[in-house]
């Protein structure tokens, strides 16, 4: 246990930092804005575009460093562990848990987000978690329709929608 702490906060805190470094780019849409100019925020606009990305990236590598540094000094649970990191059934579980990720991440190639978002729910909630299929329906469609109308409708973020693109004209001819 002690190992994987250590190991999991130096790949997340230089995946920080990678991200950190990729949201200071300039947009491809403006590029009179030098690199991390687009980080704070721009007069009569806002935050700029890499602003949540980066602020977000920098408090999750504080947050390595600080787990590190109890690591150096043993006082977290897990720096004094010699326990192993996954026991048999926490092996099972991050394969269940990690392979439905890695389909739902495959399946967003062919159906999209939106085709691919309600498969996954149903698989984490009915088969992982066990719920009915009517509170398993309920949130599979409600969670794709907030996704759609939150991404495409509200903040004009057009996410993948794979073969099932014609389905959405109609609806943007409605609500853009």
């Amino acid at each position: 246990m002690r190992r994987a702490e250590l190991i999991t906060a130096i790949i997340l805190g230089i995946l920080s930092l990678a991200l950190m470094w990729k949201a200071g780019e300039a947009p491809s849409w403006n590029p009179d804005i030098a690199r991390f100019d687009n980080i704070g925020m721009i007069d009569g606009e806002g935050p700029g575009s890499g602003f949540w990305p980066f602020w977000l990236s920098f408090a999750m590598f504080g947050s390595c460093v600080w787990i590190c540094i109890n690591w150096v000094r043993g006082t977290s649970a897990p720096s004094q562990s010699e326990e192993p990191f996954l026991d048999e059934y926490g092996q099972r579980t991050l394969i269940t848990v990690g392979g439905g990720l890695i389909g739902f991440l495959l399946v967003i190639y062919v159906l999209g987000f939106y085709g691919a978002i309600p498969l996954f729910l149903i698989y984490y909630m009915r088969f992982l978690g066990r719920h009915s299929w009517f509170a398993t329906a309920c949130v599979a469609g409600g969670m794709t329709v907030f996704c759609f109308f939150f991404f495409d409708i509200a903040m004009r973020i057009v996410l993948p929608k794979g073969v099932l693109e014609p389905l959405f004209i109609p609806l943007y001819d409605i609500f853009l």
